[in-house]
């Protein structure tokens, strides 16, 4: 790790930490919820030993990155803003794009609202959420799975913090990372409690190092999650104020990478979604759609060689 290099750099009114490596074409990472730069710590290293310029930004409100106090600075607009600065600051007028969770739901409003600056797009775990025209976001998944949906539980200024707080930054960062569980994730009413992952196991995956866990929470500890927390509190904000893209088709070409274990692709009617056509509809130059065998959400990290080689196989015929 020591071999990758850090710097703040001033993006969109805000400081914002990158770490990067390598010389190239520039790769840009884009991490997802509760995570940090360091979530593509192996893809860093990968790509940037095959020729490419490898830049992981923690985003808004994540790390070394600022947080502005408003709930209202964390929309789509705010964070694809910070993204196009970076890219300018960096000198190119395109990047390869690979991204992951809420990484991957701010890399398709980058595809949407600059499909200039993306070349090509690796998507991991979230495809595209197809903006219901007449339903708000979060109302959707309320109606869906009620109110104790996680997104839902997320929505109230503060409480799932102090909810949080009850159990600790470690024991929530563990039980999100370590979960294997697919479907909704549903939370005990009033408390964090058993969160994503009712079968928290003892021992990390071996994937997932004591060092590992103990760097993600050393930045949440100083940090704590309400930056994170506040992009799903523009949910509903971000369904209102991206109507003028409503059916909008992404033209970039896109990979699209998910576990079969994984909760987003086992909720929500994705798969139907994924292979039924819509995504394909949505974004006509999706060229193809991997879904890993027994791999669960966190899959940059948990098959890490294979996702660098499905990255780099997809990007350099570009």
């Amino acid at each position: 790790m020591e071999e990758i290099a850090h710097r703040r750099v001033e993006v969109n009114g805000i400081k914002m930490h990158i770490a990067e490596k390598g010389e190239g074409p520039v790769v840009l990472f884009l991490h997802g919820f509760p995570e940090l730069w360091y979530s593509w710590r192996h893809q860093i290293l990968a790509l940037s030993s095959q020729g490419y310029h490898a830049v992981a930004p923690d985003l808004r409100g994540y790390g070394d990155t600022e947080a502005p106090a408003s709930i209202s600075s964390y929309t789509c607009f705010h964070i694809v803003g910070d993204l196009v600065a970076l890219i300018d600051l960096l000198g190119v007028d395109q990047v390869f794009l690979v991204a992951h969770d809420w990484g991957a739901i701010i890399g398709w409003y980058l595809c949407m609202f600059r499909p200039e600056r993306v070349k090509a797009y690796v998507c991991l775990s979230v495809p595209l959420l197809h903006r219901h025209p007449n339903v708000r976001t979060v109302d959707g998944m309320r109606a869906m799975y009620g109110d104790d949906y996680y997104v839902c539980r997320f929505q109230k200024p503060g409480e799932m913090e102090a909810q949080m707080a009850e159990v600790g930054t470690e024991y929530v960062l563990k039980n999100i990372l370590t979960t294997r569980k697919p479907g909704p994730p549903i939370f005990p009413k009033g408390e964090y409690g058993t969160g994503f992952n009712p079968d928290m196991p003892n021992s990390l995956p071996s994937w997932l190092t004591e060092d590992d866990l103990a760097y993600y929470v050393s930045k949440f500890e100083k940090t704590g999650f309400t930056g994170p927390l506040n992009y799903y509190r523009n949910m509903n904000l971000n369904w209102e104020l991206t109507a003028p893209w409503s059916g909008a088709k992404i033209q970039v070409p896109v990979k699209f990478i998910t576990g079969e274990l994984d909760m987003v692709y086992t909720s929500l009617n994705m798969k139907e979604y994924i292979h039924g056509g819509g995504f394909k509809q949505d974004v006509p130059n999706l060229e193809e759609v991997i879904v890993q065998k027994d791999v669960a959400h966190f899959n940059n990290q948990e098959t890490a060689k294979e996702i660098n080689n499905y990255i780099y196989e997809f990007i350099k015929k570009f």
